[in-house]
């Protein structure tokens, strides 16, 4: 007998990207890199000048008027899949690519004390890197909590494990 799209099969299928693998402790990194991230993404529009289209024309980000607002919408829709606990692997991805040209773009610029490529080094006083190191802090951090939801899925206070305990009774019944 084959089943109609949207089955119990398919279901079960994709269940193990709403497993909640995370421990208890994970809602902590899931809250905070959520909020951040969603925070940062709503200010790239509050404050486009410094901190989006303005500043990503700066780095030398190409097409920044579209550039700004695209990674802008990324951060608040997936920062607030994390704080929800919906699709958390799926949403941390992006985030990682996000932090990974973040990282390129602002932060490569400041330890090798010149831009390279497209990217300019205008935004810090000092290089090399301790510079480095301090600057790419919170980038580094955002980065680490990003990739554990990407592998770890979210924690027991999660909409994904609502949804993976649904379609256990989905796939049993």
């Amino acid at each position: 007998m084959t089943h109609p799209a949207g089955s119990a099969d398919t279901i079960v299928k994709f269940a193990w990207l709403f497993r909640p693998d995370a421990p208890g402790a994970g809602v902590l990194i899931r809250f905070v890199v959520g909020l951040v991230f969603a925070s940062e993404g709503i200010q790239k529009f509050l404050y486009a000048e410094a901190q989006g289209v303005g500043r990503f024309t700066k780095i030398g980000i190409p097409a920044p008027e579209l550039m700004g607002p695209f990674v802008g919408v990324v951060e608040v829709v997936c920062g607030s899949l994390l704080l929800a606990g919906l699709a958390t692997r799926l949403a941390a991805v992006p985030l990682v690519i996000d932090m990974l040209v973040a990282l390129a773009s602002t932060k490569v610029p400041i330890l090798l004390g010149h831009g390279y490529w497209i990217f300019e080094h205008t935004f810090a006083p000092k290089a090399g890197f301790w510079a480095f190191l301090h600057q790419s802090r919170t980038d580094l951090a955002m980065l680490c909590g990003a990739t554990f939801l990407a592998i770890a899925g979210a924690d027991r206070w999660s909409l994904d494990r609502l949804l993976t305990r649904r379609a256990a009774g989905t796939a049993e019944a």
